[in-house]
């Protein structure tokens, strides 16, 4: 299975910088998600598409009207935190609060439960690996925190199995959803979101693709926004890794897309025997 989702974030959300930190940073770019997320909607639409939406609470509480479009064209909406910070960078308290505050606002706009969630950054490590207990303990019930592999941030590489799986931990559980794995010279390369895929020749994606029975991809509304301004201050790697194919993102995924069978979250949970799944203890 092949699922789509798309982590719904300003194009200045980047994490680790300090110029893109915090809120008060934030009031010095331009707002460019209405127009950003309008071409994931024209996509889906030319497509038949269904998609999940991981939310940031501050996108949808500052453009309601974002989050609104989205329930009402029928789109699965999870949350992505509400001020899109590193997990591995705060404290308990601070998740939880940050956490409920994204659900209760993305709730009071669309009146519809939220259990999905994924870590900005893909930053529940081990770590951190508590933060799951605080996912269980606000209703969330299907996760796509794991990145198991090393990144610059976030990353889970002692997490073996790169296919949907039940995470147990001291008496919660939670059906996760990894991002999927292809081994290259002995190290596992990523290629379904964000800079790996637009950094990835498409032949390779084509390839893996046909050869995994387990896709989740992770897209953000800046993937696609070829004319957004350079960010100051970004290293040449970060700024590599931010700015690469962007004019090309979206034909990509048009191609990928239409070549292949994608879901939603909502449905492959459905399409899965989870009482077959592997059990991972933390």
């Amino acid at each position: 299975m092949k699922i789509l989702t798309f982590d719904i974030e300003e194009w200045f959300h980047i994490l680790d910088n300090d110029s893109t930190k915090t809120v008060e940073e934030w009031s010095n770019y331009e707002t460019r998600i209405h127009s950003n997320v309008d071409k994931i909607f024209n996509l889906l639409a030319k497509s038949n598409l269904k998609a999940t939406f991981f939310v940031v609470g501050w996108i949808a509480e500052k453009y309601p009207e974002v989050l609104n479009k989205i329930d009402k064209l029928g789109y699965e909406i999870g949350s992505h935190t509400n001020m899109h910070q590193l997990m591995y960078e705060q404290k308990r308290n601070e998740i939880q609060q940050d956490l409920k505050r994204s659900i209760d606002i993305i709730q009071s706009i669309t009146g519809k439960k939220v259990t999905a969630f994924r870590a900005p950054g893909f930053s529940i490590t081990e770590k951190n690996k508590w933060a799951f207990e605080v996912l269980a303990e606000n209703g969330i019930t299907h996760d796509s925190s794991v990145f198991p592999a090393g990144r610059a941030h976030g990353g889970f590489p002692s997490f073996s199995k790169a296919e949907p799986s039940i995470i147990k931990i001291n008496g919660y559980e939670l059906k996760e959803f990894p991002i999927n794995t292809v081994p290259i010279l002995g190290k596992k390369w990523i290629y379904s979101g964000g800079g790996y895929f637009r950094v990835t020749p498409y032949p390779f994606i084509k390839k893996w693709s046909n050869s995994s029975d387990y896709i989740m991809t992770y897209f953000h509304p800046r993937d696609f926004d070829k004319d957004q301004p350079m960010i100051e201050g970004l290293s040449r790697i970060r700024r590599f890794k931010s700015y690469y194919g962007l004019g090309n993102c979206m034909n990509k995924l048009e191609r990928w897309t239409s070549e292949f069978s994608f879901v939603d979250l909502r449905n492959a949970d459905q399409m899965i025997d989870w009482a077959k799944a592997p059990l991972v203890e933390l």
